[in-house]
């Protein structure tokens, strides 16, 4: 059983909404003082070895005025979710092993993004605005030309794809293609991992001399990939390969004997990364399926829902993981000690 450790006084409640620069080399030589004062042994000694994925914990998702800010019915969502998080991360920090973060990565040119298509008169379809198989048939949208050459096509290449695509999406019934606002830019502000839990991050590193894996998602300009461990399609017009799931991960992820997943959001990346997880799960072993998803813990209180103008994703998010608990995964609370979670290994 592992003791719960106090909270460092240089964390500030107050900041966990706000845009700061990390202190590293304070946040260093106080991480191993911090080590030294509580004994907190080397990550590497751990057994039982607990993984904590942080699915993205970026600005653009977890800052007040974020592209994509996660606010949920609260309108506070990701900033009470981050505040929980971190406090979770310093009072476990002898107990989490390693820390796995995801990072949605996307450039301007990106099928779900406004520069892929147009209207009728020309004009780049709203952000939010749901895009069907049968609103490219009627011409209601059509790929924009200019952007064949950053998709890597020709222009009848990428009409073809986006037809392919959207067809695609629909068949697998889980929803239709959306035009997002331009969000987690690769070298922009809102594609960093928000700074408070950043901070918490980096002194879990030097207090563990444990380095974190940062898995970025999202580059494909062919295919979305809310999930981590798989894109939303994997293949072309023409049959081909465009994109593949991530084994390496799901490997390391099924390699823990305790994971535990937090981060935005809860309706979207959340949920359908986790449910990968859980199709692997029974993909490798069906008949012991309820065991392994046992391993796999759920912070329900460190993952908000997208709520955004039309659409509200609260009921769906809350279904999606009342199905991962009757799949064998536990839901839990960070306000909790881990102790008390069922069948989580001391």
């Amino acid at each position: 059983m592992a003791t719960a450790l106090p909270i460092p006084d240089f964390f500030d409640a107050e900041r966990v909404s706000q845009l700061y620069r990390v202190p590293y080399q304070d946040r260093a030589t106080g991480a191993r003082e911090w080590a030294k004062q509580h004994r907190i042994r080397p990550a590497a000694t751990d057994d039982p070895r607990i993984g904590l994925l942080l699915v993205d914990c970026q600005n653009t998702f977890c800052l007040p005025g974020g592209e994509l800010f996660v606010g949920g019915r609260s309108g506070l969502g990701a900033v009470k979710d981050s505040w929980r998080l971190c406090q979770f991360l310093y009072r476990e920090m002898g107990r989490v092993t390693e820390i796995v973060l995801t990072l949605d990565t996307h450039t301007a040119i990106q099928v779900f993004h406004p520069h892929f298509f147009l209207d009728p008169d020309g004009q780049n379809p709203a952000p939010y605005t749901p895009i069907t198989a049968a609103d490219l048939e009627s011409g209601r949208y059509r790929v924009n030309p200019e952007a064949a050459d950053g998709a890597g096509l020709s222009e009848a290449e990428l009409g073809r794809h986006a037809l392919h695509y959207c067809r695609r999406l629909e068949a697998q019934g889980k929803y239709v293609l959306v035009v997002w606002p331009y969000h987690a830019m690769l070298g922009g502000a809102g594609h960093a991992i928000v700074p408070a839990i950043e901070e918490a991050v980096f002194f879990h590193t030097i207090a563990r001399s444990a380095q974190p894996v940062f898995e970025p998602k999202g580059l494909n300009p062919l295919t979305e990939n809310y999930s981590v461990l798989r894109p939303e399609v994997l293949d072309g017009a023409d049959g081909a390969a465009i994109a593949e799931p991530n084994r390496q991960l799901l490997d390391r992820l099924l390699g823990y004997d305790a994971l535990i997943v937090a981060g935005q959001a809860k309706s979207h990346c959340v949920a359908w990364t986790v449910a990968d997880l859980r199709d692997e799960i029974v993909r490798r072993d069906p008949d012991g399926a309820r065991g392994l998803a046992g391993r796999v813990f759920l912070l329900e209180d460190a993952t908000s829902p997208v709520v955004a103008p039309g659409s509200d994703f609260t009921d769906a998010a809350d279904e999606a993981f009342r199905d991962f608990e009757r799949s064998g995964m536990k839901l839990v609370r960070s306000v909790d000690s881990p102790d008390e979670w069922p069948g989580f290994p001391g």
